[in-house]
């Protein structure tokens, strides 16, 4: 699990940390607390925010990759390899 200091994840949504505030103040969306009282926020937040929900997707990843000639099949395995790290 990510977690964002109220700059990073402010940036991340495109608005400012005075929004965060307000947000945070109005229920809008809560922040999590440090025990030292600080604010931050986790990526799960950040799904929940943009609406996408993770515990019913089920797309599949597709990779593509290719080469120009015959001769380069090799590198072609190579980049397959690679992708499904």
């Amino acid at each position: 699990m990510t977690n964002y200091k109220p700059k990073d994840f402010a940036e991340l949504l495109g608005v400012s940390v005075k929004t965060l505030q307000r947000w945070d103040r109005e229920g809008t969306l809560k922040a999590n607390r440090t025990p030292t009282d600080r604010r931050y926020y986790t990526y799960d937040q950040y799904l929940q925010f943009k609406g996408i929900n993770t515990e019913n997707d089920q797309r599949q990843v597709v990779i593509y990759a290719r080469v120009s000639t015959r001769n380069q099949k090799d590198d072609l395995q190579n980049q397959v390899a690679f992708l499904r790290q």
